[in-house]
């Protein structure tokens, strides 16, 4: 069988996108609580560039171990997997510079926030707005795959559940 190589949806990455955003929360709660519990924080200010560099860290496990796995929980559930340009799996290594480049998504509102005062609705907009036009550049390649992808050597493809074994009754 071999692989379809053309993108998902738009509206499906990033539906799949949102939802990595939820499962993530929990993955990163709990490493949060782990972090906080064995330095021994007593504020939430505690130790607070440790815990972002840990966080940072597990994030990048995370992606680097189910990148080079071919799917995330979420890519599973809406049916995507993320494989090299010739459709083979990535490398740990491809994976991490893939996860490396997706920071993209969030870097230029990070740069822009950093020497003003905004208020929360001022930095929804302004991440909204980033993640939009980072979404809808994808329309500009010829695949429609996010740039993020393009620049790792990566591609999402649409990845059909796999026929179950079990025997009918």
């Amino acid at each position: 069988m071999t692989l379809d190589l053309t993108a998902p949806s738009l509206l499906r990455r990033m539906a799949c996108w949102l939802y990595e955003g939820l499962l993530l929360f929990g993955v990163l709660f709990i490493s949060g609580y782990l972090f906080s519990t064995l330095s021994q924080s007593r504020h939430a200010l505690d130790n607070r560039h440790g815990l972002q560099a840990f966080l940072f860290l597990v994030v990048g496990i995370y992606f680097t171990w189910f990148g080079h796995k071919g799917q995330t929980l979420a890519m599973k559930t809406w049916h995507i997997r993320v494989v090299d340009t010739q459709g083979e799996a990535l490398t740990q290594k491809r994976a991490f510079a893939r996860y490396a480049l997706s920071w993209i998504w969030f870097i230029p509102p990070l740069a822009i926030l950093a020497p003003y005062a905004l208020t929360g609705a001022e930095k929804t907009v302004l991440f909204v707005g980033w993640v939009a036009v980072w979404a809808l550049l994808s329309r500009f390649h010829p695949q429609r795959q996010f740039w993020h992808d393009v620049f790792a050597g990566t591609r999402l493809v649409t990845a059909p559940p796999i026929a179950s074994a079990k025997p009918k009754a």
